[in-house]
């Protein structure tokens, strides 16, 4: 018996054959280090290109039925990602599933490492390593202040206790949205305009900001398009998500 990021039981006879993966950054870290074991994953999971396999709707609303009928021995899921209600009912339906927690890049390094090592029986892998070589470096010391949109009309940013929020601060970056209660804040456009930012880092998702939607809402302050992918997924990306970002936040 093991116990899931949550404590929660998760009883596994032997290690999981047909894994289901709800998050797309679970997703795209099976399919490059089991690719035999994935057999469904979200309508989101964008990653790896080409991805073939059994695709169960969004990770708010999976397909339960067709979870289901895959007939898996594991659905990986996220406590922030997807919901308790499907994982509750997937659970009384007989299918078990494990949920990871996921709030810094700690957490993140760790998660994989208990679900490829302890669950999965396949050791760390060479990209988990690499990962936590990368991210073990020291923070660099710019102290720059940065503000992280998510979301536009109306606005959402990156607050505290998330992993973007360790990640920003992993690059010696200040979020100064990063106290307070609310782990994505509304907040004006007035409010992200006067916040103090030097720099804000416009992501491609979940809203997709581009060069044409998004810098104009911040006159007289500099802007930056990064990828959302690497501010925010914890797979196979998170390595040289690093090396990514300081150069997006240098230009």
């Amino acid at each position: 018996m093991s116990e899931d990021d949550l404590g929660h039981p998760v009883e596994l006879p032997r290690p999981p054959r047909r894994v289901v993966s709800l998050v797309p950054s679970l997703t795209e870290a099976l399919a490059v280090t089991v690719p035999e074991r994935l057999v469904g994953a979200t309508d989101w999971c964008t990653h790896p290109a080409g991805l073939e396999v059994a695709r169960v709707r969004g990770t708010k609303n999976p397909d339960r039925a067709a979870i289901a009928a895959l007939e898996p021995d594991l659905v990986v899921c996220n406590r922030e990602e997807n919901r308790r209600l499907d994982v509750d009912r997937l659970r009384a339906a007989g299918v078990p599933v494990w949920v990871t927690v996921i709030e810094s890049v700690d957490e993140a390094l760790a998660s994989m490492r208990r679900l490829f090592d302890e669950v999965l029986d396949v050791g760390e892998p060479g990209w988990l390593a690499d990962a936590v070589a990368v991210w073990a470096q020291p923070a660099p010391t710019s102290g720059l202040r940065v503000a992280v949109p998510v979301w536009r009309d109306p606005w959402m940013v990156v607050g505290p206790r998330t992993f973007t929020g360790d990640v920003l601060a992993r690059l010696g970056l200040v979020n100064v949205f990063g106290a307070g209660e609310d782990r994505y804040p509304h907040v004006s456009v007035e409010a992200l305009r006067t916040a103090g930012a030097d720099v804000v880092l416009l992501p491609d998702e979940p809203y997709v900001f581009t060069a044409d939607d998004g810098p104009e809402a911040f006159p007289g302050i500099r802007t930056a398009l990064v990828s959302g992918r690497d501010l925010t997924w914890y797979g196979p990306s998170l390595g040289p998500a690093r090396a990514r970002l300081l150069a997006a936040i240098a230009r």
